[in-house]
């Protein structure tokens, strides 16, 4: 898969700027199409709407992302702030406004550049272009579907979208400019170095002195009540119709697969295979008569010079051929497939058997002395060795129309007898699974599964099934799926008892005070220091620089590099949170002489990219109110209109 990456780069570049949705690139096709104002539209933009279900998959596609760029180390909890939640929403609507001006603003793409870009794409596919440079659209198709899932058609519109987006985009964030006056004061701010000592004074220090009680306990449990929040969650039995539970059922017997064998032999049969070599003597389609005959005479004299000694063809080929493509390889045209050679060639290789040598053939490029140098004769597969993928396409067949026969009877079953699920599972031979710890949302980055589905979860979190404790009605959650499912055990959300979570807080509330007494304590020394230098109690001094920190904590580098030091000994004293309080000594500032002009021309370079990036999203907010954006539902309300009645 890696090598694949590696060597398709321009491929999939394309097809990830395409499949996966990127910043300031279009949401799909049928997304922006769709229109309505439903219990699910979360926004409107320019009149069309964004739906629970789009901000759902794209929520489910950042935090992907995020898991793959942070493998091992990926914490779902760091995403889980209604700031994250925010941001997904925000970038929907931002992408909607950008498709809304490309639209509105008819900006389009050649059709040169889109043949031009498909003809990349499809020379980096394999089979996908011909001996004869022609498309294969089947192998094109195919490819397509396997890594994108769309037909050529949707990839082309996808294509002209994305590329047509690029063009506004480039046309906005290609106007930025960073003055060279400003990387040099970012590059002087980068390089300055300053000699730091510390003074800490650890929250673990003032522990001791601190007293809790149990009226503070209580306070900062009623403020922090959400720190406490047990979600609702449920409890369910479900069962699935598709087409691997149709497939156990299925049988193929032997008869079929022989009979299906004997019916699509030439599916089974591998075809002749012809390796071949040639000695060319050249002579132009419209050469003198008098020269083709000096060019033939000179073919004939080679065919003879072969006869005598068959086995040195490659030795005489590559010594006589004047052929510049074959002759270095003693003459050898590779596989050669029908189609693919002049005519009088592809007959004569075609008429001989293995070893043979051929007469002098004409064509439009000389005269040519041909061997056929191995024959793999046509051979079919025998029934053993294609038996199993026989019967495994059968069964498929099969489970298939099953499928669509028993899918009407599950629906109904399910329904009718809507008490439990074990009449639709023993009339179907369907297995009763279960799952807990669901939500009425489907879990970002959670292992696929049938009930992690929004429309499932919709109607396992109706308030008939909450109430009733009935089956759910059969819900197609993905082609040819269909599930029902019904919630054995609710529990609603709940805050836990104070007593449960006493020593938890305590402990909490003991850290706060401990800070808040070190901060005091820390204050007090900084007021101090700051009428009479004294460096008793500091640590040795660090050199450090906004590029090099190490040994000082971050929060506390960047509070002494932003502070004024234009004046010295200064003083800086930092809150760190859950740790303490700390006090530093600025006692020296360092300036390069001169800055490094690779450093100067990366910052530039940078601060452009801000820049431009500053433009874009100021463009983005013009392109919003002119799309008319609308908030129809706050995704804080999501959870309280989810709660059950």
């Amino acid at each position: 898969m890696f090598e694949f990456i590696r060597t398709h780069q321009r491929l999939m570049q394309i097809l990830l700027a395409i499949v996966i949705v990127p910043s300031f690139i279009f949401v799909g096709v049928a997304g922006y199409d769709s229109s309505g104002n439903n219990a699910n539209t979360l926004a409107k933009v320019d009149g069309r709407p964004i739906t629970q279900q789009e901000y759902e998959n794209a929520l489910r596609q950042q935090l992907d992302t995020y898991r793959q760029r942070f493998g091992a180390q990926f914490d779902q909890k760091m995403f889980d702030t209604p700031e994250f939640r925010q941001s997904v929403l925000d970038n929907l609507i931002a992408q909607r406004a950008v498709t809304s001006e490309v639209v509105r603003g008819h900006f389009t793409v050649s059709q040169a550049t889109i043949d031009r870009t498909l003809g990349e794409i499809a020379e980096e596919v394999p089979g996908a272009v011909q001996a004869d440079g022609k498309l294969d659209q089947a192998a094109f198709a195919n490819y397509l579907s396997t890594r994108t899932g769309m037909t050529p058609d949707g990839f082309v519109q996808s294509l002209r979208r994305d590329m047509a987006t690029q063009q506004l985009v480039s046309g906005i964030q290609g106007s930025a400019f960073a003055p060279r006056t400003v990387a040099k004061l970012v590059t002087d701010m980068t390089e300055q170095e300053r000699d730091v000592q510390e003074l800490a004074l650890p929250a673990a220090d003032f522990a001791a002195s601190v007293k809790v009680t149990d009226d503070m306990v209580k306070a900062y449990y009623d403020k922090n009540a959400k720190l406490y929040e047990v979600p609702e969650q449920a409890r369910i039995e479900y069962v699935v119709l598709d087409a691997n539970a149709i497939a156990s059922q299925v049988t193929v017997s032997d008869d079929e697969v022989a009979t299906y064998y004997k019916g699509n032999a030439a599916r089974y049969t591998a075809p002749e295979e012809r390796r071949a070599s040639h000695i060319l003597v050249a002579a132009a389609k419209d050469a003198k008569p008098a020269d083709k005959a000096a060019a033939k005479a000179k073919a004939e004299a080679i065919l003879a010079d072969v006869k005598k000694a068959p086995a040195d063809f490659a030795k005489l080929a590559k010594a006589r051929s004047e052929d510049p493509g074959s002759a270095e390889q003693g003459g050898d045209l590779g596989v050669i497939e029908k189609g693919t050679l002049v005519p009088s060639v592809e007959q004569a290789i075609f008429a001989l058997k293995q070893g043979e040598v051929s007469n002098v053939v004409e064509s439009e490029f000389g005269y040519h002395v041909i061997t056929v140098t191995s024959l793999k004769p046509s051979a079919v597969k025998p029934l053993d060795d294609v038996k199993t993928e026989i019967a495994a396409e059968l069964k498929k067949q099969k489970a298939g129309k099953k499928y669509s026969e028993v899918a009407e009877t599950f629906t109904n079953t399910v329904y009718e007898q809507s008490e439990s699920l074990k009449p639709v599972a023993d009339k179907l031979g369907l297995k009763i699974e279960t799952a807990a710890g669901l939500t009425r949302t489907p879990a970002p980055g959670a292992a696929p599964a049938p009930y992690n589905n929004a429309k499932f979860l919709a109607a396992l979190f109706s308030a008939d099934s909450l109430k009733n404790k009935r089956n759910t009605e059969a819900v197609e959650t993905a082609p040819s799926t269909l599930v029902s499912g019904r919630i054995v055990e609710f529990m609603p959300a709940a805050k836990k008892p104070l007593a449960d979570v006493t020593a938890e807080i305590r402990q909490r509330v003991t850290v706060e005070e401990a800070v808040k007494a070190a901060k005091a304590a820390g204050e007090a020394k900084l007021a101090a220091l700051k009428k009479a230098d004294d460096t008793t109690g500091f640590t040795a001094p660090k050199t450090i620089s906004r590029v090099k920190a190490e040994g000082v904590n971050p929060v506390a580098a960047r509070a002494v590099l932003k502070a004024d030091a234009s004046k010295l000994p200064a003083y800086v004293g930092v809150e760190l949170p859950g740790m303490g309080y700390a006090v530093y000594r600025i006692g020296k500032v360092h300036q390069p002489a001169t800055s490094d002009e690779g450093n100067r021309k990366a910052a530039q370079e940078q601060i452009g990219t801000v820049v431009a990036q500053q433009d874009m999203a100021t463009y983005v907010e013009v392109l919003k109110e002119k799309a008319k954006v609308k908030i129809v539902k706050p995704l804080s309300s999501l959870q309280a209109s989810n709660e059950p009645q």
